[in-house]
């Protein structure tokens, strides 16, 4: 066994324990196989094809079911590289001066690259290179597709190692990692920073999720059911039921579609029909105005009791989101409730 393949498998259960304290972390590198090595679960081999001294960074945010990283590298690699296990890559590049070779295919612009785990690629990539990864459990992906998208996982996936996308849903796809890299702290070299609670983690999984399938839709409304006038309103009143019998913790729209039996698209047609906005903003605003009524009523606890009853264990982020949208913080208007 290699030094790659050693040190893999040693760190494999640490990676996977280490999403319940998911963090992100940043490594450099000076050389192009100590950059292979920095990036835990694969096989690969790094070949630097230009003279100069190698520079790479690797920024990564390992989660429960997925792990997301951005990658740059000063010159132009031949990298051999294999996915271990039951998992998918998804490769979108950043830089698009140049466009990268995934065996022999180029992918630039409106494009993205990914392959199954246990499967060996080639990449060819340019100097000054970034690319966004993430690799993704098998079963996760599977469950996903038949619950939320309602689709089987090979009539998304389907074996090519380059997909064409929307200029709009690889630009989303993109912030959505960028975010997803920041959220999880401002991370320097080997310098540990706050971990992701649960509910940080499972939202930035399932927004993740959201916008790697919407990529691979090829098309922004394939997907999307035009359902009558009576069964979207019938959709969006059983989803505020739902949220409001389970207000103390955050619905996601994932559980939703699966409570529901409607794909993600049909869901989200559903609520801007009815509504003219995303379900997940109008579920959180449900969830804010449940909190005012009882911050508002005479017998209301402390405002950390309230934002957890509704749900909001962040309360710092409670009273900036409770703050944005009523002009004033959550402990202004149970002091005015006081007030003789």
């Amino acid at each position: 066994m290699n030094e790659t393949a050693e040190r893999t498998e040693a760190t494999a259960g640490q990676a996977q324990c280490s999403a319940h304290g998911a963090r992100t972390v940043v490594s450099v590198a000076h050389d192009a196989d100590e950059q292979a090595r920095n990036l835990v679960g694969w096989r690969q081999t790094y070949d630097q094809l230009a003279a100069g001294r190698f520079v790479g960074t690797l920024t990564e945010l390992p989660l429960d079911t997925m792990k997301v990283f951005r990658e740059t590298t000063s010159h132009t690699l031949r990298q051999a590289c294999e996915v271990r296990g039951d998992a998918w890559w998804f490769g979108i590049p950043v830089a698009r001066e140049g466009a990268a070779r995934i065996d022999a295919q180029a992918f630039g612009a409106q494009a993205f690259a990914l392959r199954p785990g246990n499967v060996e690629f080639e990449l060819l990539t340019p100097a000054q290179f970034s690319i966004y990864g993430v690799v993704v459990r098998g079963d996760v992906l599977r469950h996903y597709a038949a619950t939320v998208e309602r689709t089987a996982l090979e009539e998304r996936l389907t074996g090519a190692p380059v997909v064409q996308a929307a200029a709009a849903c690889i630009e989303r796809l993109c912030a959505r990692l960028a975010r997803c890299l920041d959220d999880g702290g401002q991370a320097h070299e080997n310098v540990p920073v706050s971990p992701l609670s649960n509910v940080e983690r499972n939202a930035l999984q399932a927004e993740v999720l959201a916008a790697l399938f919407d990529a691979c839709a090829g098309s922004e409304g394939e997907g999307a059911v035009a359902e009558p006038a009576s069964r979207r309103r019938w959709i969006v009143a059983q989803a505020r039921d739902y949220v409001l019998a389970h207000r103390g913790r955050p619905v996601g729209v994932p559980e939703l579609c699966e409570q529901l039996h409607v794909s993600r698209r049909t869901l989200q047609y559903c609520f801007q029909d009815v509504l003219g906005m995303a379900p997940a903003t109008y579920l959180r605003a449900l969830r804010l105005n449940g909190a005012r009524r009882d911050l508002c009523g005479r017998a209301a606890g402390s405002v950390q009791d309230v934002a957890a009853a509704w749900g909001f264990w962040h309360l710092s982020q409670f009273a900036t989101d409770y703050r944005r949208m009523f002009g004033m913080r959550p402990s202004e208007a149970l002091r005015a409730v006081a007030m003789p």
